[in-house]
């Protein structure tokens, strides 16, 4: 299997930091990121956990930062490449982790992996989706620098709802007749993707 990790100058600074983690504090600390990584946009951590974290590793706040995000950046190269357990075990120890911190990816990614893609896979990556459109006709007949003017204009009101907490907003957008065409056009083209897909 080709590497799914490459070893950046980032990378290799956390792994270090890693390294100097009990293995029993990393393992919980592993298993708590698993659990929140499909949730895109929500903290792993309070800011008062991290702090906490930060006198329990013994690491500054830089430092714990990295050592969040490359785990977590590492769980989601595995999510996307599919990796068994054992591979990433051998990936990782392949970019100088010691042996039982890769043991204890391997082993959260073996318990917790399944469950994180199956999550996942039912994640929306649109976080908003359309709910209506309403439309309106602007015609601006006149302008103090100009006394025949005629400047026709759709205004498109677009409905959005939050997937999460149905939460609603508008937004309004304004076009001229060659931008409302180029949008059409647009959404023909999509139209037609979508049809051949069906």
């Amino acid at each position: 299997m080709a590497s799914i990790i490459k070893e950046t100058q980032s990378i290799k600074e956390a792994v270090t930091l890693i390294n100097a983690i009990d293995v029993n504090k990393f393992s919980r600390l592993i298993s708590r990121i698993i659990q929140k990584l499909h949730l895109k946009g929500e903290r792993t951590f309070s800011k008062e956990e991290e702090e906490k974290l930060q006198t329990a590793l013994s690491l500054d706040k830089q430092a714990l930062n990295l050592v969040l995000e490359t785990s977590a950046f590492i769980l989601e190269q595995a999510v996307y490449h599919n990796a068994k357990p054992s591979s990433l075990q051998q990936q990782l120890q392949g970019i100088s982790m010691n042996p039982d911190k890769a043991e204890a990816f391997s082993q959260a990614w073996s318990t917790s992996g399944p469950e994180l893609v199956d999550r996942l896979k039912r994640n929306i990556f649109a976080p908003k989706k359309l709910d209506f459109v309403n439309w309106q006709l602007n015609l601006q007949m006149a302008q103090s620098s100009q006394a025949r003017l005629k400047s026709p204009s759709a205004v498109l009101q677009l409905g959005l709802r939050n997937e999460d907490s149905q939460v609603g907003e508008n937004v309004f957008v304004e076009l001229n007749h060659q931008e409302l065409l180029e949008f059409y056009n647009k959404l023909e083209i999509v139209q037609g993707q979508l049809d051949s897909l069906t």
